[in-house]
């Protein structure tokens, strides 16, 4: 029979092993995306470290809040679109055409390209650079038969065959061109025909989005202290009719009578998010937050500062012509709600690879949507990561 004393050795003792298994437990939950470690820092499975919410930077009724971490990943390997179709490291065409491609002594080969003649939701791409090509949904790219948009995020393997290419059209009523091939626009689509793009996935829903400028619903109509937007759908119509008359992109919102607004708004934002980040020590902007009044709505986070400072220019633009086509408002949001916009969502997920060069992952959980472009070689690397508030 135990003495009073070896009873409570073997009390003192169980309570250090719980006492012990409890410490182990938190750890283990910290490191799975929990804040409770640290606040405002998103530790994202697969992503490039610990990535952590600056307050935000506000002009009229958009508040942009940068992401940065500590450990951003080394990306100098990877292309852009934009550089790669500058450089003619890259070919984007028609499909029934052919793309002429250089031997290794120089002579021209040419490839042909998928017969059957154009097709309104499909390009090819080859990718003639020795680095791997990284394509974000909602890139616009200029030319052929009518302008197009990606439709999915994906990485392009250099030396692969031409790629047939799923695109959206953003250019209602033309259907001719001088060249089958395309060109570099620096442009990528706003969230609203972005999200019906990458997400929806439905051509019609993609055109309807172009010409309402927004698909954002203001609950009650425009209320709350909100003021009509800059760009309304009476404001599209009337570029449709008077500059662009087949309902091009790149017209209606860079044209005279929006492209001023855009670029004056994107300026001021840019001057004052370039001052909040001017002082940082041993952290790197990779990502931001967006939020349009008191709204959290999206987010843009990507592997490295580098990858973040070759999208950022376009970037920045589109959410201004998102911000120009919702109401304006006096409200601002916080920066807890855009801390815990960065939380990983738990929903449905769909996935789509190519092995050894890719994985596509999207979540989506109610209103909210989540899609990570993985690298997988030469180690996997989460390339770019985005979450959307769903307007639909």
């Amino acid at each position: 029979m135990r003495s009073k004393n070896s009873w409570v050795e073997l009390v003192s003792s169980l309570l250090t092993v719980v006492a012990g298994l409890s410490v182990i437990a938190v750890a283990m939950f910290a490191g799975t995306g929990s804040r409770g470690a640290q606040p405002g820092v998103a530790a994202l499975p697969g992503g490039p470290g610990e990535w952590r919410v600056l307050e935000g930077v506000s002009y009229e009724n958009l508040t942009v809040f940068p992401v940065v971490t500590r450990q951003p990943a080394e990306t100098s390997g990877y292309a852009t679109l934009d550089e790669a179709l500058a450089s003619g490291e890259a070919i984007v065409t028609e499909t029934g055409g052919e793309i002429i491609r250089r031997s290794r002594d120089g002579r021209p080969v040419p490839l042909p390209i998928q017969s059957g003649g154009a097709q309104v939701n499909r390009l090819a791409l080859i990718n003639r650079g020795k680095r791997p090509l990284v394509l974000l949904a909602g890139e616009l790219v200029s030319g052929g038969k009518q302008d197009r948009v990606i439709a999915k995020d994906r990485i392009v393997p250099p030396g692969a065959d031409p790629l047939p290419l799923d695109v959206f059209c953003v250019e209602h009523g033309r259907w001719t061109g001088a060249s089958m091939q395309f060109n570099a626009s620096k442009v990528i689509v706003h969230p609203s025909v972005r999200e019906k793009a990458a997400v929806e996935q439905k051509q019609d829903e993609v055109w309807a989005a172009v010409r309402s400028g927004t698909t954002a619903r203001t609950e009650g109509g425009i209320a709350g202290g909100a003021a009509r937007p800059a760009i309304t759908r009476e404001t599209l119509d009337t570029v449709v009719v008077a500059e662009a008359r087949t309902e091009s992109y790149g017209k209606i919102y860079h044209g005279s009578r929006v492209g001023p607004s855009v670029e004056a708004f994107a300026e001021e934002v840019q001057k004052r998010f370039a001052k909040a980040t001017a002082g940082l020590k041993g952290e790197h902007v990779i990502g931001v937050v967006v939020a349009y009044g008191g709204e959290v709505a999206w987010s843009d986070a990507f592997a490295s500062n580098e990858l973040f400072r070759a999208y950022w220019p376009k970037l920045l633009k589109s959410y201004v012509v998102e911000a120009l086509a919702r109401p304006k408002s006096q409200e601002h949001a916080a920066l807890e709600a855009a801390r815990e916009f960065l939380e990983p969502l738990r929903g449905r997920v769909s996935e789509e690879s190519e092995p050894g060069v890719y994985r596509w992952r999207q979540t989506t959980e109610g209103r909210y949507a989540e899609i990570e472009l993985e690298s997988l070689a030469p180690k996997t690397l989460l390339l770019h990561w985005v979450k959307l508030h769903r307007t639909s």
